[in-house]
C-alpha cells in the first residue's frame, strides 16, 4: 500500500467530515468512526513492511520522502489507535456542543499530522507535519473559550519557539550537508565535531522537549490539559505529547547513532547522563504537585508530566533494556493515561461538568463499567503487576540498577510512591466514599464512551500479562539502532540476571485473590446502614462532599502555600510581560505623523555618515 495515499485517506477523511457535518450529523458521525478505525486498519495491515520513497520533488528543490520502518510502524498504530478510539468516546460528548463540525475537522487533522510525523522521511515533511499538528492542537485547546484561549495562548507560544529552534536545526543541517532527508543525515554527521553535534542537541532537545513536556518546558501541559475537551485530552496527553520522545529517537539514534549520543562529554558530565537526571526531575516533581490537586484533569495532567521522566531516563542511558523499558513506557503511558482521561470526560458527562474530586464520590455503582476503568487505569500508571505499566518500569528500574545509578534509581521509585498516594485519592474522590444526594438518579455512562473505556481497559491487562506482542517489535526498534537484541518471549524478557516471566506473578496473584476470597466469605456479613449514618469522629460532614475531612489539610495548605509555587512557569510569565512591554515600547515609534517619520530617516541617516567617517579613519 502506498503512504500516500494513507495521508491522503486521513487528511481528506478530516475535511470531508466537516463538509459532510453541514449535511447530516448522522453521517458525519458515521463517516468520521469509518475513517479512523480505517486509517487503524491499513496501518496495522502494514506491519513488517520497510521501505523509503519519494512523494513529491518540487518544494524549493527539496525532494520529500516517507518511509515506514519498525519504529514508525509502532507509532502510527498507536496514533490511529488512540485517535479512533477518542473519536467514538466523542460522539456523545460533544453531540451538545457547538461547533462539532469544527471539533472533528480539527481532531482529523491533529491525527493526520500526527501521521504524517511519523511517516516522513525527511526533516522537511516532518517540520511541514510537526506545524499541522501544532497549529491544529492549539485550536482544539482553545475550543471551549474563556480560560481555554489563555491555556491555548501558553501551548501555542512555547510551541513556535520549539518550531523556530527545530527550524534553525534544520537551516544549519542543510547548509552544512545539502540534505534533509534522515538516512542521508545518518552519514553525513558521523563525521561532524562534537561541537556542532552539542549545538544541534541543544537546539532539538528545546524543540522536543517542549513537546513532551520536559522540565523546564512543562509549563504548559495542565492548563492546557485541564481546559481542552476530555476526548481530546486523552490524545493530547496519551500520544501527541509522545511526539516529543518519537523525535528524541529520531534524532538520538536515527541521526546522531548509539556512539556519536553516547560520546559526547564524559562521566557525569556527559549529554545522555544529563538528561537521565532531567528525566529524574521530570519524575519526582510533578508527581508530588499532581497529590495536591483537587482537579481531575490537572491531576492527571502533572501526572502526563511525570510519566514523560520515566521515557527520558530510560531512552537516554542507551541500553537495550533501557531503551526497551523507556520505549515501551511511551505506548503504556498512552493507554492508561488516555483511558483515565476518558473516565473524567464520562464522569464531566453524567455530572454537568463537575471535576472537583471533593465534590464526587461513591460513583462505583451508578458507574460500574467506568469505576473498573478507572481502577484499571490507576493499576496501569502505578505499575501494578499484570498490568503493562509494571512490565516497562521493571524494565527501567533494571537498567538502572545494573548500571550503577542508584539515585536515578530512587527517584523513579519516589514517583512510583507519588503516584500511589494521588492516585488513591483520584479513585477514592471519585468512586468510593458517599454518594451526594444530588447524583442519587445519576446514569451510567453511554454505551459509546464505555466502549473505548473497555478497549483500553483490556489492552492494559493484555500487555501486562503477554508483554512480548509488543516487545517484540521494540526488541526490533533497537537492533535497528545498533543495540543488542533481547531474548524476548511472549511472557517477559530472558537474560543471564534475571526473567521476567508474567504467567508466574499470573497464577501467584489468582491464588492470592482466591484466597482472599475464601476469607471474606468465611466472615460476617456486612450490615447496611444510612448514608448519612456513618462514623465521623464527632465532625460535621459538608454539605455535597465526599467525606467529613475534605478540608481537613486546609491549615496545613495556608501554611505551606507560599512554597508551593511553580517558579519556572513564574519566570516565563515575567518573560513574557518584559517582551509584551518592550514591544509595546517600539510600537509607540508609529505615531501615525510624516513628521517624525522625516526625523527617523535623518537621525538613520546621521547615524550611517558617522559610522562611514568612523571607519574611514580605522
Amino acid at each position: 500500500m502506498r503512504l500516500e495515499l494513507l495521508l491522503i485517506i486521513a487528511f481528506g477523511g478530516a475535511f470531508l467530515t466537516y463538509f459532510l457535518g453541514k449535511i447530516s450529523h448522522r453521517v458525519r458521525d458515521y463517516f468520521t468512526v469509518f475513517v479512523s478505525c480505517a486509517l487503524t486498519g491499513l496501518v496495522a495491515y502494514l506491519y513488517g513492511n520497510d521501505f523509503e520513497k519519494i512523494f513529491y520533488l518540487g518544494f524549493l528543490g527539496i525532494p520529500l520522502h516517507l518511509r515506514l520502518n519498525m519504529l514508525s510502524w509502532f507509532f502510527a498504530v498507536t496514533v490511529a489507535g488512540v485517535g479512533a478510539l477518542s473519536i467514538i468516546f466523542s460522539l456523545r460528548y460533544i453531540r451538545e456542543r457547538e461547533r462539532t463540525d469544527f471539533y472533528y475537522l480539527m481532531m482529523g487533522l491533529v491525527n493526520a499530522g500526527m501521521l504524517g510525523i511519523v511517516l516522513s522521511g525527511d526533516l522537511v515533511s516532518f517540520y511541514i507535519f510537526w506545524e499541522i499538528m501544532s497549529w491544529s492542537a492549539f485550536l482544539l485547546i482553545s475550543y471551549n473559550r474563556g480560560p481555554a484561549l489563555a491555556a491555548g495562548m501558553k501551548y501555542i507560544v512555547m510551541s513556535v519557539v520549539g518550531s523556530v529552534c527545530m527550524l534553525i536545526g534544520m537551516l544549519s543541517l542543510y547548509a552544512s550537508y545539502e540534505t534533509l532527508v534522515i538516512t542521508e543525515l545518518s552519514v553525513h554527521i558521523a563525521s561532524a565535531s562534537h561541537g556542532y553535534v552539542l549545538f544541534l542537541l541543544l537546539l532539538f532537545f528545546v524543540a522536543f522537549g517542549i513537546k513532551n513536556a520536559v522540565w523546564p518546558f512543562h509549563t504548559w501541559l495542565p492548563p492546557a490539559h485541564s481546559e481542552a475537551p476530555s476526548p481530546f485530552s486523552a490524545v493530547l496527553s496519551g500520544i501527541l505529547v509522545r511526539m516529543g520522545m518519537y523525535g528524541f529517537l529520531v534524532f538520538f539514534y536515527a541521526i546522531l547513532g548509539l556512539k556519536l549520543f553516547l560520546g559526547l562529554g564524559r562521566g557525569l558530565y556527559s549529554f545522555h547522563h544529563i538528561l537521565a537526571w532531567i528525566g529524574a526531575i521530570n519524575i519526582v516533581i510533578p508527581t508530588f504537585i499532581a497529590m495536591l490537586q483537587n482537579d481531575s484533569k490537572r491531576l492527571l495532567a502533572w501526572h502526563g508530566v511525570g510519566q514523560g521522566g520515566y521515557m527520558v531516563l530510560g531512552t537516554v542511558l542507551g541500553t537495550p533494556l533501557g531503551l526497551a523499558g523507556g520505549t515501551f513506557h511511551i505506548v503504556n503511558h498512552t493507554s492508561y493515561i488516555a483511558l483515565l482521561f476518558l473516565v473524567v470526560g464520562a464522569v464531566e458527562y453524567r455530572t454537568k461538568g463537575v471535576r472537583d474530586l471533593n465534590s464526587l464520590g461513591g460513583l462505583i455503582k451508578k458507574m460500574p463499567i467506568t469505576f473498573i476503568g478507572a481502577l484499571v487505569g490507576s493499576c496501569g500508571l502505578i505499575g501494578v503487576p499484570l498490568t503493562n505499566g509494571f512490565v516497562s518500569k521493571w524494565l527501567i528500574y533494571k537498567t538502572l540498577i545494573l548500571g550503577g545509578h542508584p539515585l536515578l534509581a530512587f527517584a523513579a521509585l519516589i514517583g512510583t510512591w507519588g503516584t500511589i498516594l494521588s492516585l488513591y485519592k483520584f479513585l477514592h474522590n471519585m468512586f468510593l466514599g458517599q454518594l451526594p444526594e444530588k447524583y442519587k438518579n445519576i446514569e451510567k455512562a453511554p454505551l459509546s464512551m464505555q466502549f473505548p473505556i473497555i478497549v483500553f481497559s483490556l489492552i492494559i491487562i493484555l500487555f501486562g500479562i503477554l508483554p512480548g506482542i509488543p516487545l517484540k517489535v521494540i526488541n526490533a526498534i533497537g537492533t535497528s539502532f545498533g543495540l543488542e537484541t533481547l531474548n524476548v518471549t511472549i511472557w517477559g524478557i530472558s537474560s543471564e540476571t534475571g526473567t521476567l516471566n508474567t504467567i508466574n506473578i499470573f497464577v501467584a496473584i489468582v491464588a492470592a485473590c482466591i484466597i482472599v476470597w475464601l476469607i471474606s466469605k468465611a466472615g460476617k456479613k456486612s450490615i447496611p446502614v444510612a448514608q448519612a449514618d456513618s462514623y465521623a469522629a464527632g465532625a460535621s460532614v459538608p454539605v455535597d462532599k465526599y467525606h467529613y475531612t475534605v478540608d481537613f489539610y486546609n491549615p496545613l495548605y495556608r501554611m505551606i502555600a507560599p512554597y508551593l509555587r511553580d517558579f519556572v512557569d513564574e519566570f516565563y510569565m515575567k518573560l513574557a510581560k518584559w517582551t509584551r512591554g518592550l514591544c509595546n515600547g517600539v510600537r509607540r515609534v508609529y505615531v501615525g505623523d510624516v513628521g517624525y517619520y522625516v526625523i527617523y530617516i535623518i537621525f538613520f541617516l546621521a547615524l550611517l555618515i558617522f559610522i562611514q567617517l568612523k571607519w574611514s579613519i580605522w
